[in-house]
């Protein structure tokens, strides 16, 4: 047969194969509850010694990647789900770990954000193409937002890649304007925000800032309408109700946000402060259904009682929480199993602890937990 005939079977066969391959590609992203569902199963065990700052994600090859900040910037990776951890991995031999660690759905890249000092501070990005085994250095560039501030990224939750619509493979990661510095002098300049890159984490625009200043520290989570789900905390004293946290959306990519609101159910840290905590937050991977959890201290005093709260309709009400560890419990971050992987149906917990612990559960745990009395579970979860 000639070349051109070769050509044209490659052609066809190529035509014919490549949407079936995307179409899977897109539909293993997400699957059913069933898989959070069954026997309840919850155990805790240490990850890192030391240090601060959690950011955990799961790889496109179903990996358990946490990082970790302890005079350097650390990661330790899992490829079963938890149950064996391999050594540490040196990110950066210096710097403040940024948080918005990054899985890059399209390509399985992964990118973690570290900065010089506590900032605000120069940034360096670096990329591991090989899963979080190695990690290199890389130049980019980040836009300033529409007052003219270039963002932080101290110290948000994981990031997220986009599904849906018209920004499908965008990348996503809260951010924050720290102003001058962290002082209470300075709380009223400050405002949480997002970055957003549509090349792979080459160059990355800042949203609008997040309509409420004194904010910062914040989650993201995409619905399965496409809309953005954004949770932050709050720490100037001045604010309403500022021990409750933030909330707001995205219609857009995550460039703008509306529909803010208090969220009343969620506390921001111990009630005896109104300095607020990083908390975590991650969607389960449930095709048409909008489970969102969230961690953090419900204590009434210091951080402590780390316990995780479910939604059932993406955020606008939190019916479900149960307490999952009793001791000292400050930040933490939140991920999710991916389908047809080792970690499919678990969700996993990373907070600070007398260095760093590590929480698997599932929903069938969380849901024997106790009602807020925001909403109701649904009735095919409700026991």
């Amino acid at each position: 047969m000639s070349k051109q005939g070769w050509s044209n079977i490659v052609f066809v066969l190529a035509g014919f194969w490549l949407p079936a391959i995307c179409a899977a590609a897109q539909k293993s992203s997400e699957g059913t509850v069933d898989a959070f569902l069954g026997d309840p199963r919850m155990d805790i065990q240490s990850i890192f010694e030391g240090g601060r700052f959690p950011n955990l994600v799961v790889t496109m090859k179903g990996t358990l990647l946490a990082t970790w900040a302890n005079k350097n910037v650390l990661a330790r990776r899992s490829e079963d789900g938890g149950k064996f951890w391999g050594d540490e991995v040196t990110i950066a031999e210096s710097g403040f770990q940024g948080g918005g660690l990054t899985v890059d759905e399209t390509s399985g890249d992964i990118l973690a954000f570290v900065e010089q000092q506590h900032p605000p501070a120069p940034l360096t990005v670096y990329r591991s193409r090989d899963d979080g085994k190695t990690w290199i250095a890389e130049e980019v560039t980040i836009q300033t937002d529409s007052r003219g501030n270039l963002p932080s990224m101290h110290m948000n939750e994981h990031g997220i890649t986009l599904r849906h619509g018209e920004h499908q493979g965008r990348l996503l990661r809260a951010s924050r304007f720290y102003g001058k510095r962290n002082d209470k002098s300075e709380w009223p300049t400050h405002y949480a925000n997002a970055i957003y890159s549509d090349d792979g984490g080459t160059t990355w625009q800042t949203s609008d800032p997040f309509p409420e200043n004194g904010t910062g520290e914040a989650a993201v989570a995409e619905l399965s309408d496409g809309r953005i789900y954004y949770n932050s905390r709050v720490h100037w004293q001045e604010r309403p109700d500022n021990r409750r946290r933030r909330g707001a959306f995205s219609d857009d990519g995550g460039h703008t946000w509306k529909d803010y609101r208090i969220i009343k159910p969620l506390p921001d840290g111990p009630l005896d402060t109104n300095y607020g905590c990083m908390g975590g937050l991650t969607r389960l991977p449930v095709e048409d259904v909008d489970i969102l959890i969230y961690s953090n201290c419900d204590s009434p005093k210091g951080r402590n009682h780390g316990t995780v709260w479910a939604s059932f309709d993406g955020g606008q009400t939190w019916p479900s929480k149960r307490l999952i560890y009793e001791g000292e419990f400050a930040y933490s971050s939140l991920t999710v199993g991916r389908p047809g992987t080792s970690a499919e149906g678990l969700i996993f917990l990373q907070f600070e602890s007398q260095g760093a612990k590590l929480a698997t559960f599932n929903l069938a745990w969380l849901l024997a937990g106790s009602a807020t009395g925001d909403g109701v579970v649904p009735r095919k979860l409700a026991k």
